[in-house]
């Protein structure tokens, strides 16, 4: 039955490239925030363990009507799950429409509505993909039952296959046809699977008749149940720590190999491919072996700790260009996570195997718990643990539990007979257990290489401010955000000396140091900044000496949220919004901040004649030209200026002509105090000459549009930013990046 193997592994590869692309969907819908992707990581997980444990539930109840038409309900769960490609994002944008306009203000209610939304859109058909592995499974036991008793082994490891394969082929297609493109694509596959498993069940053999006992009953009485309880404690911890691990690596690799799309992609991958090596190694094994080695629990227990040997900061590697320093990050990844993930790869199916014995009902309720583990893993690593611990004693306390079970293998596993514990065996899980306390004393975290740091942690990142004097940064996940740069503080003047009245409010988008926040409120107006995570601002005193008093007036605020969503959300409406996406432009989530749909709301938030900023730095010319036509498509007045030092340009865009302005008229449109903040670091000695070195290079916004004409403006769907690799291959050794004064010759 090769051809099976083939539909599980296209059915992984359609199913992780619609969590990719529903999540991506989601957050354009509902807000780019960590509790946002818990929501939909969990809704998605969540349909699964419900089809996975409803259809196996149901097999049991009707199995004999069920068994000769199994390959037609696995073709009906194929056909559902194309549809959903096409369903999805139409459900998400309407569950954004209603949201609108119920008007639910509150970060909570818009939560707990979002939720809802999402869990309505999604659990249906994540429920069908969850459903096929109890089917197919049936399917398979209706033909040959002698050939079941592994078959959830067999169908886990061509998904997990083809899960491997989605992470790496969708980000090229992304690049090419958009997410909704992309989904058409999983769309078109899983209608020719379901076809394909109608016109194969006309010919597949009717079940034959047996009188030997209830399939279900006869494994209920095989000794691996009588430690049922713990075969399930151990598949929920599977999902727990392999899940809740993830979170963590993130936080440790993300300063090696970067916030960008191919990043996270690097991870997940890896973790797939390791999975699958384990899962393949396992049905080798299996074949000849009845028992695994005891050992192995304490192998798994101990791979889990290696990542802080690759993550430490001390492991000196090469990093003489950026390309070699991507490149010795991604080897970090490679060594670190894969024999942890292939161990995990091996036991899981090695688990459910043993309890199912090829029945669809227990192993759709075996990997219902573990998906429940995954569900809860992220939500106990993100929410409690990491905001109280350093990440090495969170992937420690992940780790405890299988190194506890190494001490006693065969009362958890439910191995047949209890095998006898050697005494070389018993004091090697001493060993292993003394090597991973020693392994979280003597690593380092990336933290550690700033001798002068503070460290907040909350549910979203590890915060540092790092640095004296005017060399700080504030990093996020050890990547910097950004350092005392008088750019900062022009995202603030430049727009506010622009209006054609005197301002009254303003709204800066992304924290950072809170230098904008800061000039903007030299003004003397209700100023709010809006941030993302929740430590960035509570470090605001560690830059600026006067944070406090600044914090303490009535006309400053601080709202923790993402910057989008509290747009959508709130009625109130200000004459400058200011944007500074987090760097590099490529990040993964950042074409929200510079997409249609986005500028779009922002102008239903600017009172009439009121000023966008948004800081543009270097970047290739699709994605300058994508950035200027999607602000050209989406105000009638846009002007651009040199950065005042040279780097990077200002965008202003506005519904009314933008002034023209000289210097000394800018200069003039400003209170004493914000001069003052202006000039706080130069570059030049009076604000005429600060302007000046501005306005002499504004740069012809249609020099950015002709440079790439065949680019589409920036678009939730097409986020020419982060999907970037295609075309880097095509221009070959090339540099990609170009600044805005560049793109101007």
């Amino acid at each position: 039955m090769s051809w099976l193997f083939l539909f599980f592994c296209i059915s992984g590869f359609c199913s992780i490239l619609y969590e990719i692309i529903w999540l991506r969907l989601a957050m354009a819908s509902f807000g780019v925030t960590s509790a946002l992707v818990s929501i939909v990581l969990s809704v998605f997980m969540a349909g699964l363990g419900l089809g996975s444990w409803g259809s196996g539930h149901l097999i049991r109840r009707f199995s004999e009507k069920l068994k000769n038409s199994a390959l037609i309900l696995y073709a009906l769960s194929e056909l559902f799950i194309g549809v959903s490609a096409i369903l999805v994002p139409y459900e998400l944008t309407l569950g954004r429409t209603l949201l609108e306009r119920l008007g639910v203000s509150s970060s909570a209610g818009y939560y707990v509505a979002s939720a809802f939304w999402v869990g309505l859109s999604l659990i249906p058909w994540c429920a069908c993909m969850g459903a096929a592995i109890p089917l197919a499974m049936l399917a398979i036991r209706s033909r040959d039952a002698g050939q079941s008793q592994r078959s959830f082994s067999y169908l886990y490891a061509a998904n997990v296959l083809g899960a491997t394969v989605g992470t790496i082929i969708p980000l090229f297609l992304i690049e090419l046809r958009g997410f909704r493109g992309t989904l058409r694509v999983g769309a078109i596959l899983n209608v020719l699977l379901a076809a394909t498993a109608l016109m194969i069940s006309r010919s597949w053999p009717a079940a034959k008749s047996t009188s030997s006992p209830n399939p279900v009953a006869e494994s209920a009485s095989t000794p691996a149940t009588m430690a049922s309880g713990r075969l399930m404690a151990l598949l929920f911890f599977g999902g727990l720590a392999s899940m809740g691990a993830e979170v963590v690596w993130i936080r440790q690799f993300t300063p090696y190999v970067g916030t960008m799309v191919y990043a996270f992609a690097c991870v997940l991958g890896s973790y797939l491919v390791a999975t699958f090596l384990g899962s393949w190694f396992y049905r080798r094994w299996s074949s000849e072996h009845n028992t695994v080695p005891p050992i192995i629990w304490a192998l798994v227990g101990i791979s889990m700790l290696l990542p802080l040997i690759t993550a430490d900061p001390n492991l000196s590697l090469s990093q003489t260009t950026p390309k070699l320093r991507y490149l010795m990050g991604a080897l970090r990844v490679l060594v670190g996570l894969p024999p942890f993930c292939a161990l995990l790869g091996f036991v899981t199916p090695m688990l459910v195997d043993r309890w199912s014995k090829g029945d669809p009902d227990r192993a759709g309720s075996a990997y219902a718990v573990n998906i429940i583990g995954c569900i809860l893993g992220p939500l106990l690593s993100g929410f409690v643990l990491l905001p109280l611990l350093n990440e090495r004693w969170v992937l420690f306390l992940f780790a405890v539990p299988w190194l506890i079970v190494s001490f006693n293998p065969g009362r958890w596993a439910g191995y047949q007979e209890r095998e006898p514990v050697l005494v070389w065996k018993f004091n090697l899980s001493y060993v292993f257990a003394l090597l991973a306390l020693g392994l979280v004393l003597i690593t380092n975290s990336y933290e550690s290489r700033f001798p002068k740091r503070v460290i907040l942690r909350d549910h979203t990142a590890t915060v540092t401010a790092v640095g004296e004097g005017l060399n700080k940064d504030v990093l996020v996940n050890g990547r910097g955000m950004t350092g005392f740069a008088v750019v900062t503080k022009m995202m603030a003047h430049l727009p506010l000396a622009f209006l054609d009245h005197r301002p009254q409010s303003g709204l800066v988008v992304c924290f950072g140091m809170g230098t904008t926040f800061r000039s903007m409120h030299s003004w003397n107006i209700d100023t709010t900044a809006v941030e993302l995570v929740p430590a960035v601002p509570r470090l605001f005193w560690y830059f600026h000496p006067d944070a406090p008093q600044i914090l303490n007036s009535p006309n400053a605020h601080v709202e923790i949220d993402d910057g989008r969503r509290y747009l959508e959300r709130t009625q109130q409406q200000y004459d400058v919004i200011t944007i500074d996406p987090p760097p590099p432009i490529e990040s993964a989530g950042s074409s929200l901040l510079y997409s249609k749909e986005f500028y779009w709301t922002i102008r239903h938030r600017l009172k009439p004649g009121g000023i966008l900023q948004q800081w543009l730095p270097s970047g290739d010319r699709q994605v300058h030209a994508a950035i200027a036509r999607a602000l050209q498509e989406s105000f009638p007045y846009v002007r651009a200026f040199q950065g005042v030092t040279k780097y990077g340009a200002h965008f202003l865009a506005s519904d009314r002509p933008i002034p023209q302005r000289s210097p000394a008229e800018l200069a003039r449109q400003m209170p004493r105090e914000a001069v003052d903040d202006m000039l706080e670091w130069g570059p030049s000695t009076t604000a005429e000459g600060q302007f000046g070195a501005m306005l002499d290079v504004e740069f012809p916004l249609d020099r950015f549009v002709t440079q790439s004409p065949e680019t589409p403006a920036m678009q939730d769907d097409r986020p020419v930013n982060e999907y970037f690799l295609l075309r880097l291959l095509k221009r070959g050794s090339q540099d990609s990046q170009t600044t805005a004064a560049e793109i101007t010759h």
